[in-house]
């Protein structure tokens, strides 16, 4: 009889008496009320414990550097391409310039009758020379001669090595000669 008062009070409380060890288990109604959220003393008693905190979210400092060296290897793999196609588009880019100056050159011919003079250079197809008639420039864009991916100016030689004349760059370093950016570029 007093077990039986014991578990009448324990009903009470919002606890169930377990069935087979006699340990209390939360009762359905303390975990569901009638607006169905859950009570704070329900959570509680479900085993875990007061003062347990959850698994904290994050990584580890090691995780961080692992993942921080893998893109330092990536970037750096990147990079040494990403440099080697400037180089050789600066390359590209003065062959271009070279065509189109030597364009403009062949125009010139085809309105003068002739080339351009060492003295003239190619200041000649932006500005007319004293004396000359036919002269149906400025034979390119902008009213300047443009300079060569590098900032050096384009070299005009007549004649050439094998043909009329020659337009050439001398590549990166402005010094006859060399090989990859210092290479010469020629027409």
């Amino acid at each position: 009889m007093a077990e039986e008062q014991t578990n009448g009070a324990r009903r009470q409380a919002g606890c169930a008496v377990g069935a087979s060890s006699g340990a209390l288990r939360p009762d359905d109604r303390a975990l569901r009320p009638d607006d169905g959220t859950r009570q704070p003393e329900a959570r509680r008693a479900y085993g875990r414990r007061a003062d347990a905190r959850a698994p904290e979210a994050g990584f580890t400092l090691v995780e961080l550097l692992v993942v921080m060296t893998i893109l330092a290897l990536l970037a750096s793999l990147v990079a040494t391409r990403v440099i080697t196609y400037v180089g050789s588009s600066r390359t590209k880019t003065a062959k271009l310039q070279i065509e189109n100056l030597v364009t403009s050159l062949e125009l010139f011919k085809l309105d003068t009758g002739r080339y351009p003079t060492n003295e003239e250079g190619l200041a000649v197809l932006v500005k007319r020379p004293p004396g000359l008639r036919n002269w149906n420039g400025p034979y390119l864009k902008g009213g300047k001669v443009p300079a060569d991916p590098w900032g050096n100016p384009y070299h005009y030689r007549r004649p050439g090595k094998v043909d009329p004349f020659e337009v050439y760059s001398l590549g990166a370093d402005g010094k006859v000669g060399g090989e990859g950016e210092d290479q010469d570029v020629t027409s």
